[in-house]
């Protein structure tokens, strides 16, 4: 029985996706809900498994290619057996292996004996720009060590082999060789323009990539962006947070880190500034009386932002645990659509790569973002005399069509007020 592999529903208001990867070939077993491919959206990777245990028998679309929701990818023969491809490299040893050793006849002076095809010639990886200067100048792919993901052959590698000689350029057999034949002259290298585009590697957009920068481009085309800044003084938290770190994992099972106070300290800002937890629909201003949080999350794909929901009805430990766990799932690549849809309020975290200052884009249609930043001890004049004093820059960018100066500047000045005071939070101040 053949069990076809079709693209799943991908989400809300999601209609394509790109195949990213097939992690099994043709031929090769497969076990049930074992993984068989990736698929990229425009918000997340996320994979599609076996219904049922069997050999893959045919792929029908091949990776990179676009597909929309329902298409057929392949098909798996259900109950059938395959071979792994270790399986298969140990059984092609053990037949060269058993197989007796002949000697080859004498080779007619009519008939020349076949030329024996180099092992160099095995079939491998290569990138299209790496392939169009193997050809211009007839190069071995075989001779070539590939740096690429999974062995792929870059550009730079066959640059690498040009300069060299590694990668002797290849000849067609001919019936009678000369006695002596001339070397052939070395690849003259590419110059000018020719040989900046040969440092280069051109690679396709991700559709994750591609949805990345039409969002971000949209949110400065359509709102009216304005940033407003502040600093907080960080030594009351950070004091708070040594003292109570391992008591806190110790019962709760997770780390004391900052967020869990942001976002408490944001909630409490949202609460007294309405419109910072709105959105615009159509001519409509449509205020949320929730909170779901997105926090901002730097992976290998690109930038996505998972979202806590309903935060304000969780504690400082669930908070931690919530954002953690958002987190991984974001750095494995197995968020779901879900993850990443309803927030009403974005926070961003640029200090950890050590950013000082910055203005974020909005997360549309949500009308605000808060950006943190690397905390710095710097000179500070407080009651007439200069102290060292941990310091954070923050910014609030936000959508002046929906939130008025004297609103965004509430709100941050209530958000340094609590993250100064954290006590402020706990009493619910």
């Amino acid at each position: 029985m053949t069990v076809e592999i079709r693209v799943p529903v991908l989400g809300e208001s999601v209609t394509e996706a790109t195949v990213g990867q097939w992690f099994k070939k043709v031929g090769e077993s497969v076990a049930k809900d074992e993984p068989l491919l990736e698929l990229e959206t425009d918000k997340v990777t996320l994979e599609v498994n076996a219904s049922e245990a069997g050999r893959l028998e045919e792929i029908i679309v091949a990776e990179g290619e676009d597909v929309e929701v329902g298409a057929l990818l392949g098909q798996i023969a259900e109950g059938a057996t395959g071979s792994a491809p270790e399986e298969k490299k140990e059984a092609a040893k053990e037949e060269v292996a058993e197989k007796p050793a002949t000697t080859p006849a004498p080779a007619s002076k009519s008939e020349p004996a076949p030329a024996e095809s180099p092992a160099s010639s095995a079939k491998v990886d290569v990138l299209p720009a790496a392939q169009k200067l193997i050809d211009e100048n007839n190069l071995d792919a075989g001779k070539i060590r590939g740096t690429g993901k999974d062995g792929r052959i870059t550009k730079g590698d066959v640059l690498e082999a040009l300069e060299n000689g590694s990668a002797s350029p290849t000849a067609p057999a001919s019936d009678a060789a000369p006695a002596a034949a001339p070397a052939a002259p070395a690849p003259a290298a590419p110059s000018g323009p020719r040989a900046e585009e040969a440092r280069e590697e051109r690679v396709k957009m991700t559709r994750l990539r591609k949805s990345i920068a039409a969002r971000l481009k949209d949110a400065q085309n359509t709102a009216a962006m304005l940033t407003t800044y502040n600093e907080v003084d960080m030594s009351a938290m950070l004091d708070l947070r040594a003292e109570y770190k391992e008591l806190f994992q110790k019962k709760h099972g997770v780390k004391l880190g900052f967020m869990s106070f942001f976002t408490k300290a944001c909630i409490a800002a949202l609460q007294e500034t309405p419109a910072v937890n709105a959105e615009i629909d159509g001519d409509d201003l449509v205020y949320k009386n929730y909170y779901n949080m997105g926090i901002a999350v730097g992976t290998d794909s690109g930038l996505v932002v998972p979202v806590l929901r309903d935060a304000d009805k969780l504690s400082f430990a669930e908070v931690e645990k919530g954002i953690a766990e958002l987190g991984k799932k974001a750095r494995d690549g197995k968020l779901s659509m879900a993850d990443l849809q309803g927030g009403t309020f974005t926070i961003t975290n640029g200090g950890v790569y050590g950013s000082l200052m910055s203005s974020p884009i909005l997360n549309p249609p949500q009308a605000a973002v808060l950006g943190m930043h690397k905390i710095q001890e710097r000179p500070m004049v407080i009651k007439g005399e200069i102290k060292v004093r941990p310091m954070m820059y923050l910014a609030l960018t936000y959508d002046h069509r929906i939130i008025d100066g004297k609103e965004a500047v509430t709100f941050l000045v209530r958000v340094k007020d609590a993250l100064e005071d954290p006590q402020r939070l706990l009493l619910d101040l």
